[in-house]
C-alpha cells in the first residue's frame, strides 16, 4: 500500500511573506502602469490617451496572490494553495466556456485564458508538492527527468531527424499551411539558422557574443549592395555575403583574443552597436536610416515568380504550366531557408566531430588546459567567430531578399538578445534544443499576436517561467564528442 508523504512544514513567517507578496505586487503595478495603464488612441489631429488603471490594479492583485501561493508552497503548505487555485481555475474556465466572461476585469479573451492556464499550472504544482517531501528534492527530480528526456531525444535523433525533415518538406502542402502559417515558418527557420550559427560561438566555443546581429546586418547589406549596384543574382551574392560576414567575424575576433566572460560580452555588444551606427550615418553608402529598397527577389534558376515576365523571358508558372499564385514565391522561399538551415546543421555537426570542433569544446571547458594540450586558442577563437558569422551573413542575405527592403532598425540589440536566448534556452551546444527554443520564442508569440499590447508581457512571463523551471536549458544534456573505452582507446559515443 503506497503511503503519501506530505511535505515537511516549516515555520511560516507571516509578516515576511506578506511583505514579499506586497513588494511583488508593487513592482508589478509600477511596471504595468505605464505599459498597460496608458493606451494611446488615434484622434482627429493628434493622439489621445485612454487610462486603464483598473486593469493594472487587477494585475497587481493577481501577482500578490500568485506570489502568496508560491510562498506557501515553499514553506510546505500545498493544501490551501491547491484548493484556492483549483477553485479559481474552475470558476474562470467555466465563465470562459459559458460565454459569461463579460464580468471579468480583462476584456481580452486570450489574456483571460492565459490567466486560467497559469492557475492550472499552480494547481498542478501544488498537487505535485503533496507527494514530494521537500522542494529541493522536487527540483532535483525535475532536473533528472529533463536530463533523461534530453538523453532520449539525442539518442532518438537518428530517426527523429529524418522524420522532422520529412514533415518540414511536406509542410507547405498540408491543409492548414496558409500564407500566414508559411510566413511564420520562414521566420522560425531563419532564427533556427541564426541560432545554429551562434551555437558555434556560444555553445561549442564558450564565447559570449552579444553583437551577433552585426554579422546578420553585414550579410544583408552585402547582398543588397551587390544586387543593386553590380546586378548580381541571389545565388551568386549568397556566398559572397557569407564571406564578407566571416571577414567581419575575424575582424571582431582579433581585439577580443585575451578577453573572457563579461568583458568579452561588453566588447561584442559594442561591436554590434558600432555596425548599426555606421549603417545609420554612412548615408552615401548604406542610404542611412532610409534603408535600401528594390532588392531583387530570388528566382527559380532564372524564372521569376511574376504573373507577366519581361519580354523574352518565362515565369515560374509558365515553365510548369500551372496557374499563377502569389503563394508560389512564399513556398519557394520556405524551401530556400529550409535548405540553408539544414546545410548549417550538417556543417556544424560535421565540424564538431573534427579536431577543430573538439578544440572548440576544449576551449569552452578550460582555456588554460587547452593551451597545455598544444591547442592554439587564437586560431580556435578566430575560426569560431568567422564560421559563426558566415552563417549569420547567409541568413542576413536571405532576410534581405525575402523582405525586399532593409534598414538599420531591423538589426538592433534586441535581435542579438533573442538569438542568444534561443541558444541558452534550448541548451548550449544542443542542435535540437535550438529548434525547440526557436519555436517557443519566435513561433508562439507570433502565433498569439491577438494578445496585442500584452504579447511581449506574455513573452517575458514565459521566459521567466522556463528559466525557473529549467535554468540549464530545455535540452542541456550533451554527449561527449569522443570518449575513452575500457582499453584506453578513443571511440565515438553511441
Amino acid at each position: 500500500m503506497a503511503v503519501t508523504t506530505l511535505p515537511a512544514q516549516r515555520t511560516l513567517d507571516v509578516p515576511a511573506v506578506l511583505k514579499e507578496c506586497g513588494l511583488a505586487a508593487f513592482v508589478a503595478f509600477a511596471l504595468a502602469a505605464p505599459m498597460v495603464g496608458l493606451e494611446t488612441l488615434p484622434l482627429t489631429g493628434g493622439l489621445g490617451i485612454n487610462t486603464r488603471f483598473g486593469a493594472v490594479a487587477y494585475a497587481a492583485v493577481l501577482v500578490f496572490f500568485g506570489r502568496l501561493g508560491f510562498a506557501l508552497l515553499r514553506a510546505g503548505y500545498p493544501v490551501p494553495v491547491l484548493i484556492a487555485s483549483l477553485v479559481f481555475a474552475a470558476v474562470l474556465i467555466s465563465l470562459l466556456l459559458t460565454g459569461a466572461d463579460q464580468i471579468l476585469p480583462f476584456k481580452s479573451l486570450i489574456l483571460n485564458w492565459f490567466i486560467a492556464l497559469l492557475a492550472v499550472v499552480i494547481t498542478v504544482r501544488a498537487a505535485w508538492a503533496l507527494h514530494r517531501p521537500t522542494a529541493e528534492m522536487a527540483a532535483r527530480e525535475r532536473e533528472n527527468v529533463m536530463d533523461r528526456v534530453g538523453i532520449a531525444v539525442l539518442r532518438g535523433a537518428r530517426w527523429l531527424g529524418p522524420l522532422a525533415i520529412a514533415v518540414a518538406i511536406a509542410l507547405p502542402f498540408l491543409p492548414f499551411a496558409d500564407r500566414r502559417f508559411l510566413d511564420l515558418a520562414i521566420l522560425v527557420m531563419t532564427y533556427v539558422m541564426l541560432g545554429w550559427g551562434l551555437n558555434i560561438v556560444v555553445g561549442l566555443a564558450g564565447l559570449l557574443d552579444l553583437g551577433y546581429v552585426a554579422f546578420y546586418a553585414v550579410g544583408a547589406y552585402s547582398f543588397a549592395l551587390l544586387a543593386l549596384h553590380f546586378d548580381l543574382g541571389f545565388w551568386v551574392s549568397l556566398p559572397l555575403a557569407g564571406l564578407m560576414a566571416a571577414g567581419a567575424g575575424v575582424l571582431l575576433g582579433f581585439p577580443v583574443l585575451r578577453l573572457r566572460g563579461d568583458y568579452l560580452a561588453i566588447v561584442t555588444l559594442g561591436f554590434g552597436e558600432m555596425i548599426r551606427i555606421i549603417l545609420v550615418n554612412w548615408y552615401s553608402f548604406t542610404n542611412g536610416p532610409d534603408g535600401l529598397s528594390g532588392i531583387p527577389r530570388p528566382s527559380f534558376f532564372g524564372f521569376p515568380f511574376t504573373r507577366r515576365p519581361a519580354e523574352g523571358t518565362m515565369s515560374f508558372h509558365q515553365l510548369f504550366d500551372v496557374d499563377f499564385a502569389s503563394i508560389q514565391r512564399i513556398i519557394f522561399l520556405y524551401y530556400v531557408i529550409l535548405v540553408l538551415a539544414l546545410v548549417t546543421n550538417m556543417f556544424t555537426l560535421r565540424l564538431r566531430k573534427l579536431p577543430l570542433g573538439r578544440a572548440w569544446e576544449a576551449l569552452r571547458e578550460d582555456e588554460v588546459a587547452c593551451r597545455s594540450l598544444g591547442i592554439n586558442p587564437t586560431n580556435t577563437k578566430l575560426t569560431a567567430f568567422g564560421i559563426g558569422a558566415m552563417f549569420a551573413g547567409i541568413a542576413g542575405s536571405f532576410f534581405a531578399t525575402r523582405q525586399g527592403f532593409i534598414s538599420p532598425e531591423s538589426f538592433t540589440f534586441i535581435e542579438s538578445a533573442i538569438i542568444l536566448s534561443i541558444v541558452v534556452l534550448g541548451g548550449m551546444g544542443s542542435q535540437i534544443g535550438v529548434v525547440v527554443a526557436a519555436i517557443l520564442l519566435i513561433g508562439m508569440p507570433e502565433w498569439f499576436r491577438e494578445l496585442g499590447q500584452f504579447r511581449m508581457l506574455a513573452f517575458g512571463a514565459g521566459m521567466v517561467l522556463i528559466m525557473i523551471w529549467r535554468p540549464r536549458g530545455l535540452l542541456a544534456h550533451r554527449d561527449p564528442t569522443i570518449r575513452l573505452n575500457r582499453d584506453g582507446d578513443f571511440e565515438a559515443p553511441g
